[in-house]
């Protein structure tokens, strides 16, 4: 398994102060809001031991992501999380959305005294989404891959999932019978059974074509 490193982040603190790597969490549900997480990167911390564990997300086995999202958040300088709900979704389009999300959760990293401009934001993926929602002062390199290999990523990925995980288990909380504490909203079996037997819920992404959705588990 590779495990990510702060080589690439190493390299560019040459030429920036800061590294802020944003990753989304929960694009392809069917349900719930989506996530963009964001973690700062400092000269400092580029030189640290990554923590033991840390992965991109899909690859932390669900009982172990609340601890290696605790140890990721007190690794980084600062983290963040940024929402769009499922009624933004189908207004704008998952794309949009995205950039929705990580301009709120930059905006967050301002609030507490991060300098998005002096950053370069490494964005996963090979797509900018951030700079045609709003953010167009700040420097954005898409990096194929970079939940995988680059740990401020890695970071950015876990943190996101396990908030968005809690989030979705309130809502199950609310409405038990689409199973969201086991399937966080994605195409699980279960999940579009309960869509075929209830309907949809005001949770769901009502523009996607959910019935003949694929069951991913």
């Amino acid at each position: 398994m590779i495990e990510p490193t702060l080589t690439l982040e190493r390299r560019l603190l040459k030429e920036h102060a800061l590294i802020i790597a944003c990753d989304e969490v929960g694009r392809g549900a069917l349900a719930g809001p989506v996530a963009v997480g964001a973690a700062v990167i400092d000269p400092s911390r580029s030189r640290k031991r990554v923590p033991a564990g840390l992965r991109d997300s899909k690859l932390v086995p669900e009982a172990r992501r609340p601890d290696v999202a605790a140890r990721a958040a007190a690794f980084v300088q600062h983290s963040a999380v940024g929402w769009a709900s499922s009624e933004e979704i189908d207004e704008i389009g998952i794309i949009r959305a995205l950039g929705l999300a990580a301009v709120r959760a930059i905006a967050d990293l301002r609030a507490h005294g991060v300098i998005p401009e002096d950053a370069l934001v490494i964005l996963d993926g090979n797509h900018d989404y951030i700079t045609p929602a709003g953010e167009s002062g700040l420097r954005v390199k898409p990096v194929i891959k970079a939940d995988r290999d680059c740990a401020s990523a890695a970071a950015a990925s876990v943190i996101a999932k396990v908030a968005r995980d809690s989030v979705m288990v309130g809502l199950h909380d609310e409405l038990p019978a689409y199973g969201w504490a086991r399937n966080k909203g994605y195409a699980s079996l279960d999940h579009r059974e309960a869509i075929g037997l209830h309907g949809m819920s005001v949770h769901h992404r009502r523009s996607w074509a959910i019935a003949p959705a694929p069951t991913l588990f």
